[in-house]
């Protein structure tokens, strides 16, 4: 076909209009894998490295903790005698002997504390309270904060308003002083309902840790509801929910396989951040006196006895306070990684 040079008419190559191959359209479709949003999430987690990092320290502080005490030749009651205040790595007098005698005696990794006992096995057991404590008052305050944030937003109106005014008020009320209160107010039951067979357990972990629970469940889930109200009230707008609503659903399972299953993301994240809170809390009041039973220790109250002979035995302090400093540390830095990983809004 000839081009007249007068015209703007582009000469057209009959070639251009054949329809492409499949080699050619696949050379044309560029497309980013397609992954669910956990995998994506975990995916840009592991390229956090101070986030891994924090969480290979948290497996090899619950393996100390939950594991190693198994097999360790000395437990966290036991008393030697003669072995009193030991420093790190020593003997004592009779040790020397049976090891001069042909026997093998296990080290005093950490030394030994006033009343004989092995300091190691015992920051062991401390950082195994310390960690359930945490774990335990995280799931509690999860349970109920998310529960009542969800319902709150959901039917909004008067209902919303009325229980975030009870937030408001639960805020206001000083947890040590009610801790207190109830470790008095709970005494006589509790020791009462310890001597039943079924409920010897009481006496084991101490009224005072009962109270600490019973005040995370009243006061310390408040954070936790506010954060949900606020992420129901974006969801419950959404089509999914309406659909459900047309399709019959009642509001329970709305509440529960819609709403909430589309908050787990930043659950998990708010989730994470507050178990240091709560291991601190629970350390603080132990330190104050008002944690766990005497024998059993956590690491509150083995700095807080350590602080006593802190002029003569200054190295007892150091492994219960590192321990407390670690495991907050690495808590607070593995939820900040995974904020960065699942939180949509920092996505780029």
């Amino acid at each position: 076909m000839k081009k007249n040079p007068l015209t703007l008419q582009r000469n057209w190559n009959p070639d251009d209009f054949l329809p492409a191959s499949e080699e050619e359209k696949e050379s044309l479709v560029i497309m980013r894998e397609s992954v669910s949003f956990w995998k994506d999430g975990f995916r840009r987690l592991k390229k956090n490295k101070v986030a891994m990092v924090s969480l290979v320290v948290i497996i090899v502080i619950m393996i100390i903790s939950f594991i190693v005490p198994m097999f360790y030749p000395y437990t966290y009651e036991q008393q030697i005698r003669g072995s009193e205040n030991l420093r790190p790595m020593a003997y004592s007098v009779k040790e020397l002997e049976r090891i001069d005698a042909g026997e093998k005696v296990f080290p005093h990794i950490l030394g030994t504390d006033k009343l004989g006992r092995d300091y190691a096995v015992r920051v062991m057991m401390g950082s195994r309270i310390s960690l359930l404590v945490g774990l335990i008052a995280t799931g509690i305050i999860l349970i109920i904060g998310s529960v009542y944030g969800a319902v709150s937003a959901f039917f909004g109106g008067k209902t919303d308003m009325v229980m975030m005014r009870i937030v408001d008020i639960i805020y206001t009320i000083p947890d040590i002083l009610l801790i207190v209160l109830l470790s008095f107010a709970l005494k006589a039951p509790l020791n009462s309902l310890a001597a039943v067979p079924a409920f010897k357990w009481i006496q084991v972990v101490g009224v005072n840790l009962i109270s600490i629970f019973i005040v995370f469940a009243l006061l310390y889930w408040v954070g936790m509801a506010r954060m949900v109200r606020s992420q129901v009230l974006m969801l419950k707008e959404s089509e999914y929910v309406t659909a459900a609503r047309a399709l019959g659903a009642s509001n329970a399972r709305i509440i529960r396989k819609h709403l909430l299953t589309n908050c787990i993301g930043t659950l998990i994240v708010t989730t994470t951040l507050q178990i240091p809170s709560s291991i601190f809390t629970e350390s603080f009041l132990s330190f104050l006196g008002l944690g766990v039973a005497v024998p059993l220790p956590s690491l509150g109250s083995l700095a807080s006895t350590a602080i006593n002979g802190l002029n003569t035995y200054p190295y007892l302090l150091f492994a219960p306070a590192l321990l407390i400093s670690l495991i907050i540390l690495s808590f607070n830095l593995l939820g900040d990684g995974l904020r960065d990983a699942f939180d949509p809004k920092l996505k780029h």
